[in-house]
């Protein structure tokens, strides 16, 4: 019998999410199990805002300690609107959601663990999740939406084509393969073989290489990899499933709608996601998963946890 893999849980997080984040973590401390360790990366000077959510199983850890030293943040004073900015000799600007993915892929890269469920901040659970007995198997699984990704897509088409170019691959056809999704699941050893791909084919460290592709999807250059290696793909087991019940519009949710949401998600779903640029108010969503703040009534949804 095959030893099961160890398995992490990965979050990048930042100060304006951190409500979210603070109800990511209760569901986790709820429902979720089969864990090692939940790694929380956030900015260096935000590691005192999260210092709170630290515990025997949560540990959050400075960004710097997986970026290049020829990266830096541009000082608070020079920027608008408050955006975070790395910048550098050796590329253009980097923005933070840019930068969220390139600490996943360091990250990963970094930590002792074979398995990592990737989980954003915008994410709760509301049933029970074993992270070992879904990601610790033999095979990871890869989520993947077939045939979602059209030539003409604004965002994603491009994405697609920049995987091909950074993996040196022939250009996808269309429509393509598509693997964003929420409670995604990355093998360890998949992810080096990756970065050592990209540093060959770029000829420059895959840092270097991230930091000058402007347009970017890093579970779809995981995908992209993963597909185009046959070594690889036998390690995967494909699932066309989420795992989460997710809400990607930009129209705030009111209660009632989180509640048919959670109401409604089927038996294979454990999670939600109502994306953060949304503004459902936080209270709706901690209401609906039976999770609300410390000293509130539990709601009737609590028994979505038995």
């Amino acid at each position: 019998m095959n030893q099961a893999r160890t398995v992490a849980l990965l979050t990048p997080s930042h100060r304006k999410d951190i409500d979210r984040f603070a109800l990511l973590c209760d569901s986790i401390d709820r429902h979720v199990k089969g864990h090692e360790t939940h790694y929380v990366l956030v900015a260096d000077d935000e590691v005192p805002l999260f210092s709170r959510f630290n515990s025997e199983r949560r540990v959050v850890r400075p960004s710097s300690e997986f970026l290049p030293n020829w990266l830096r943040l541009v000082p608070p004073f020079l920027l608008r609107q408050g955006r975070r900015v790395w910048w550098s000799f050796r590329s253009g600007p980097v923005h933070g959601w840019h930068m969220q993915q390139l600490l996943k892929i360091a990250a990963v890269s970094s930590f002792p663990e074979e398995r990592y469920c990737i989980i954003d901040s915008d994410n709760v659970f509301f049933r029970p999740f074993d992270a070992c007995a879904y990601a610790g198997g033999e095979r990871a699984p890869l989520y993947v939406e077939h045939g979602a990704i059209m030539a003409d897509a604004l965002l994603h088409a491009v994405w697609t084509r920049n995987c091909d170019r950074l993996l040196g691959h022939a250009e996808t056809a269309f429509p393509a393969d598509d693997y964003i999704g929420n409670v995604i699941v990355w093998d360890k050893q998949c992810v080096e073989d990756l970065t050592r791909t990209i540093t060959a084919v770029a000829k420059k460290d895959w840092k270097e290489a991230l930091c000058n592709t402007r347009a970017l999807s890093e579970y779809l250059l995981y995908g992209h990899f993963v597909k185009n290696s046959q070594t690889h793909l036998r390690a995967h087991e494909i699932v066309t499933d989420s795992l989460a019940c997710a809400y990607w519009d930009q129209a705030s949710l009111d209660a009632a709608a989180v509640v048919s949401m959670v109401e409604q998600a089927p038996a294979s779903k454990v999670a939600l996601c109502v994306s953060s640029f949304s503004n459902t108010p936080i209270s709706a969503i901690r209401e609906a998963v039976g999770l609300p703040l410390v000293g509130a009534k539990e709601n009737r949804f609590a028994v979505l946890a038995a």
